[in-house]
């Protein structure tokens, strides 16, 4: 067994006694190498802690007008972002450059000009990123670094071989484990698949067996069952409409009063409160039009999340909501709000939505546009059957999920653990 001694860094704890302690403006220096003229077109970003190539002739709006500004960066530099800690807590902001490129000088990179391994400083750096290190050090008020920020940074400092060592030993090790999570990440994305596979067959197809068929006249439906009538939703409707900002923004929310839903709560799931949101009771009464009841079912209509889609439960006396979703309420003799709830998590409400959404870049739902959506209706009864149904087979592919979700969120913590523990030296590579 090594002997250890306290490191005298706080995260750290305990180190092997024959380890020695550098700062990184002993080990590093920073590069500021401006893409004058264009020379490099090489263009690299920082994306969840992998450098990566981007298409620098893309024409999406998210690129400057010039690259000249651009740092031109070299194999084996380290790119740090380590811009707006204050908000941002999720990020990874440690990337290890592979290859010749230019990347926003809004980041810090830094080049080793010391024999140091480069490959285990970066894990060294990683794992005090992954250990929330960065956070607390920066100042102004989006908490921001520079060199001068972080130059007395202390790393530790294995013998050149040990180093070497450590870093091979973490890359195989950290390439098996990115390999299984990225196979049981592809693997929860065939059960989603499956999961919307057996809900639209059953909402278009019905669960009873070898029942008369017809042709419903559109493609994407297909045959639906002959007792079945096929409509458009503004039929089994009282009322389809977005809510608004309240009068005063977001000032007015608050910890309690009437719970204020907006997109990022709404999933196929349910509402995801974490925490909720509440709007005064004044306000609430203001909003009249755009109250939530229980049962009402709630639709993205804009954006990124557009089709997320839920059921208000009773649990809530009532809601209000914002204009990025829907209010979509039925008439329970023609719908029950469950039905058409898995309607939209079905390939023909994402078809609908396809289809039907409006705006410069295709971007929104309107009540119209959801109101003429085509939708099968089966009778009442039917409809429960077809609940009942799918909440079996549905909660049987959602535990298989949650399965793959644990395994993915232990391989995870196994990988920064394995990381801290050997760039700490915890453990020693045999």
């Amino acid at each position: 067994m090594r002997l250890m001694q306290n490191s005298g860094i706080e995260w750290i704890g305990e180190i092997p006694k024959e380890w020695t302690i550098n700062s990184i403006s002993q080990l590093f220096s920073q590069v500021k190498n401006k893409n004058t003229d264009l020379q490099e077109t090489n263009l690299l970003s920082l994306s969840y802690g992998k450098i990566k190539r981007k298409n620098i002739e893309t024409t999406d709006g998210l690129l400057p007008e010039s690259f000249d500004g651009y740092n031109i960066v070299e194999s084996n530099d380290i790119v740090l972002r380590l811009t707006d800690l204050q908000n941002d807590h999720k990020s990874l902001r440690v990337g290890l450059v592979t290859e010749r490129g230019i990347i926003t000088s809004a980041y810090l990179t830094i080049r080793n000009h010391s024999e140091s391994i480069a490959k285990y400083l970066y894990f060294y750096l990683h794992a005090f990123d992954i250990s929330k290190g960065f956070y607390g050090m920066g100042a102004g008020v989006r908490q921001g670094l520079n060199w001068d920020g972080i130059k007395w940074l202390k790393i530790l400092s294995p013998s050149i071989p040990e180093q070497q060592a450590i870093a091979d030993f973490l890359v195989t090790q950290c390439a098996h484990i990115d390999s299984v999570i990225e196979k049981t990440r592809a693997a929860i994305e065939e059960y989603k698949r499956l999961k919307q596979s057996v809900i639209t067959q059953a909402v278009t197809k019905g669960i009873r067996p070898n029942r008369e068929m017809k042709d419903s006249g559109i493609e994407w439906i297909g045959e639906i069952p002959t007792e079945w009538r096929l409509s458009k939703i503004k039929v089994g409707v009282t009322k389809v409409g977005s809510g608004k900002t309240p009068s005063g923004g977001a000032d007015v929310y608050s910890d309690e009063g009437v719970l204020f839903l907006r997109s990022q709560n709404i999933y196929d799931t349910g509402l995801i409160l974490d925490p909720p949101t509440y709007i005064p009771s004044e306000i609430h009464e203001e909003m009249k039009n755009t109250r939530v009841l229980p049962n009402d079912v709630l639709l993205n209509i804009t954006g990124g999340s557009i089709g997320r889609c839920c059921i208000f439960l009773s649990e809530f006396a009532e809601a209000n909501v914002n204009q990025h979703v829907s209010i979509i309420r039925v008439i329970k003799d023609i719908f029950i709000p469950e039905f058409m709830h898995l309607y939209w998590v079905s390939y023909l409400g994402k078809m609908s939505i396809q289809l039907y959404q409006t705006g410069g870049n295709r971007e929104g739902m309107t009540a119209e546009a959801i109101k003429n959506s085509p939708i099968p209706i089966p009778s009442i009864p039917e409809q429960s059957e077809i609940v009942a149904y799918l909440n079996e087979k549905t909660a049987a592919i959602d535990s298989l999920i949650q399965k793959k979700e644990q395994l993915i969120s232990e391989l995870e913590a196994y990988k920064k653990s394995l990381i801290y523990e050997y760039v700490t030296g915890k453990k020693e590579v045999k």
